[in-house]
């Protein structure tokens, strides 16, 4: 799978180099900007996600844990490819709205959050992280973890954002679920994915580390941004093809690499 890495870099960097642009040349304005999603945005998680898919084979797919996790990670990430496709393809090119929010996009993007849960969780049974949960201090970060940072996205989107008070006439009732949902799912995967993390170093080896490494680190970003998205989006600040944007399409690359570690292909042919 070495080509769909050099494909993921790329993407990525070309991305880069075109969020760098649009910000130093203030074009606020054009085809690249409503495109971005499309090429960069939607482009990489569905590369991530197919892929994972074929190496679930590799691990029996639905036959193990670890495949049942590559299955569902990659799901998660296809379907959030899917949602952007209709928040950029379809509404920011074709009906030219450039703030969707919320739209028929956040069906893709809610229904990658239980899939990754699950992911997640099938990824903890291969490392056996549930004995951790058995240990007072496994406890004490399971349930102090989400409790501070929905506290901390509460007051920054309610409070600071809101002036503490929350205005359905003018934000709708849709937009504040989403805002708190999409932080809050985050913890939830967050949190999973630590106690991953913190389990997994005599299971999978070296090269497999790195993947769990990389799935905490894309989870953790994308925590930011979805945070970011909704406080910039109720702040009326976000823009497509924005430094926000970019943080989005940092969470997935770091993701789909991850999923794209996973080959065993790769090891195989190392020894």
């Amino acid at each position: 799978m070495n080509i769909v890495k050099k494909l993921l870099i790329l993407d990525y960097i070309l991305a880069l180099g075109v969020v760098i642009w649009l910000s130093l040349s203030n074009i606020t304005s054009s085809v690249v900007i409503d495109l971005y999603g499309v090429l960069f945005l939607g482009l990489i998680p569905m590369l991530g996600g197919i892929t994972g898919l074929i190496i679930a084979k590799q691990w029996g797919a639905f036959r193990s844990a670890v495949g049942r996790a590559i299955i569902f990670l990659s799901l998660g990430l296809i379907s959030w490819g899917l949602g952007t496709y209709i928040f950029s393809g379809v509404y920011n090119f074709l009906l030219q709205v450039e703030v969707p929010y919320p739209s028929l996009a956040d069906v893709g993007y809610i229904l990658s959050l239980p899939l990754w849960v699950i992911g997640i969780i099938q990824l903890s049974r291969a490392t056996g992280a549930k004995y951790g949960l058995r240990s007072f201090n496994g406890k004490l970060v399971f349930l102090t973890i989400p409790v501070i940072v929905i506290l901390l996205s509460y007051y920054l989107l309610v409070v600071v954002a809101r002036g503490g008070h929350i205005d359905l006439s003018n934000s709708g009732i849709l937009k504040i679920f989403f805002d708190l949902a999409y932080p809050v799912s985050d913890v939830i995967i967050l949190t999973l994915a630590t106690l991953i993390y913190g389990l997994s170093f005599n299971y999978f080896g070296g090269v497999y580390k790195k993947a769990v490494y990389f799935m905490l680190a894309g989870f953790l970003i994308m925590y930011c941004a979805d945070f970011l998205f909704s406080y910039t989006t109720t702040l009326g600040t976000w823009r497509p093809a924005n430094w926000v944007d970019l943080l989005f399409t940092t969470a997935v690359f770091i993701l789909s690499m991850g999923v794209v570690m996973f080959d065993q292909r790769k090891v195989s042919s190392a020894n």
